[in-house]
């Protein structure tokens, strides 16, 4: 179980950190530039830390579904991935959209966005771990 439990991860993380590229690098590119004075400035940030933190996110919502998901299928995993994913989303784009003055539709594509990377890891955890 643990093999495919890390061949999951692995491919949640690579699945995760194309996903955060194309909502982080391309479409929220413009709201980023706006709000500029929230962010650290590209040559401060601490990208080896934002790629653990995906991988040790992905390692944990592998483990989470290997260990205590009982039933484990793709439509499982995929139910598993929306709710994780909606729950992750409310959080980081409303919770967030709750405390800094960010635009509306930067919290909305990171609520979607949280969604979409949970169904997907969900579809890929449904594929890969399986008993």
């Amino acid at each position: 179980m643990w093999k495919r439990i890390l061949l999951a991860s692995l491919a949640v993380f690579i699945v995760w950190s194309v996903l955060d590229f194309l909502i982080h690098g391309v479409i929220l590119k413009s709201a980023y530039v706006s709000t500029a004075a929230l962010w650290r400035p590209m040559a401060e940030m601490k990208l080896g830390v934002m790629y653990l933190t995906v991988f040790l996110s992905a390692l944990i919502f592998s483990i989470i579904y290997g260990w205590l998901v009982g039933e484990k299928s793709l439509g499982v995993g995929l139910k598993f991935g929306l709710l994780y994913g909606l729950g992750i989303g409310v959080g980081m784009g409303y919770g967030t959209y709750s405390v800094m003055p960010i635009p509306y539709h930067m919290a909305l594509t990171w609520f979607l966005g949280a969604g979409v990377e949970g169904i997907l890891g969900g579809l890929l955890l449904g594929m890969i771990v399986r008993k």
